[in-house]
């Protein structure tokens, strides 16, 4: 059984990282959707954009294989960067292929939470003021149509980075948000708020970079797993991304990973069969 898990939001859930920033994240266990299928998740998980890069959830991934060695666990990718409130209203295009790649993740997966990263669009005093009652509408439509009522639902706080960056003057009410996101977790039954409290930006002050999105990552989980929200950083994050980093690659994922630098030319001919052969041997 895959355990799955419905990303939506903006552009720091779909991830703008960059992917040269941290070591990557490879396990056979975890999954993404593509076209309906699972395939051996690799990073951009969620390219909505030529930009997309680093996101959460591949340590969110990571940190729920930690605690579950013997299950396999799927990304349905979903966001969809420079969204509002307004762009994932319910019947919209947004929220239909949402609900559409949901429905096909349920044929061979259970859906097991869903992951939201939302507000740069709507951070301003007016819509920060209709936020709540716009996203339960969303939220609860959602649930609905998926009968998944009572699956975790993982909402994370803007970042503090966003007033002071090149953009600034678009983002000062971004606080609005983040406390309209938390009025909601507090209000909706299986909901949690994550914080965003020291994570940093790429250059462009809007988007968390890479390191940051891993964190971000493990906070995600953390909340999911505790079922509760978590206000402040871990004390362990840094401890929790060397033990992903650090674990050991299977023989079938050296073989794929084998085979997908001879695929991208990396490797000529010669050298990937006698490294495979290698790796077959052990």
């Amino acid at each position: 059984m895959i355990h799955s898990f419905l990303m939506i939001g903006q552009s720091n859930m779909a991830g703008r990282g960059f992917v040269k920033e941290v070591p990557s994240i490879f396990d056979e266990h975890i999954k993404m959707q593509r076209n309906g299928l699972w395939q051996i998740m690799s990073e951009p998980v969620n390219f909505d954009r030529p930009s997309a890069g680093i996101g959460l959830s591949a340590s969110f991934a990571a940190s729920w294989r930690l605690d579950n060695e013997q299950d396999e666990i799927g990304l349905i990718p979903c966001a969809d960067g420079g969204t509002s409130l307004d762009d994932w209203a319910v019947g919209g295009a947004l929220f239909e292929n949402a609900i559409s790649q949901a429905r096909l993740a349920q044929r061979t997966s259970k859906i097991s939470g869903i992951l939201w990263h939302q507000g740069e669009n709507d951070s301003t005093p007016e819509k920060a003021e209709k936020y709540g009652e716009k996203f339960s509408n969303i939220i609860e439509a959602l649930r609905q149509e998926l009968n998944i009522s009572e699956v975790p639902l993982i909402i994370g706080g803007l970042g503090d980075f966003l007033s002071t960056g090149v953009f600034g003057q678009y983002f000062a009410s971004y606080s609005l948000i983040n406390q309209a996101l938390e009025d909601f977790a507090d209000t909706h039954a299986n909901c949690y708020f994550v914080t965003s409290k020291g994570l940093t930006a790429n250059a462009d002050g809007i988007h968390f970079n890479a390191l940051s999105q891993r964190i971000l990552g493990v906070r995600y989980y953390a909340a999911f797993r505790d079922l509760n929200h978590l206000t402040n950083p871990l004390n362990d994050e840094e401890n929790i991304l060397a033990t992903i980093y650090n674990r050991s690659y299977t023989r079938t994922e050296k073989m794929k990973l084998l085979e997908l630098e001879f695929a991208l030319g990396n490797i000529d001919g010669k050298d990937y069969l006698a490294e495979l052969a290698i790796v077959s041997q052990e």
